[in-house]
């Protein structure tokens, strides 16, 4: 379990209670002493106008063949979860590493990160 892999997991609901099974990707491996990974939600509907932080996803598009999505999708890097590892059902495929890079940069830009040097830690 990788980040980069596309999973079937029960991903929370922003405006209910409850959990719904569909693809996520993977931004994390497990982490912590409780088996946890950090997803973003994917979408089979396509937004009318896709933000900076999505990446539309085409199965057919070389490029994307290795997600095993079955129709083009959007990957809602600004819809994220941890989840238990429990909730993932079932491995379905991954981004290529050029995909990868992308959402990395996606992901930067929508938390206002920077590519500078780590500050000293401390107070």
């Amino acid at each position: 379990m990788r980040a980069g892999e596309i999973y079937l997991a029960r991903f929370p609901f922003g405006d209910v209670p409850g959990m719904k099974l569909r693809p996520v990707l993977l931004l994390t491996g497990r982490l912590g002493p409780v088996p946890e990974v950090l997803v973003a939600y994917i979408s089979s509907v396509l937004p009318a106008q896709p933000l900076a932080s999505d990446l539309i996803a085409d199965p057919s598009a070389p490029a994307f063949q290795a997600t095993h999505l079955k129709v083009p999708s959007a990957v809602r890097l600004h819809k994220l979860a941890t989840i238990h590892g429990s909730s993932l059902s079932r491995h379905l495929g991954r981004l290529e590493s050029p995909q990868q890079a992308i959402v990395a940069g996606k992901l930067r830009a929508l938390l206002g990160l920077t590519t500078e040097p780590d500050a000293p830690s401390g107070s």
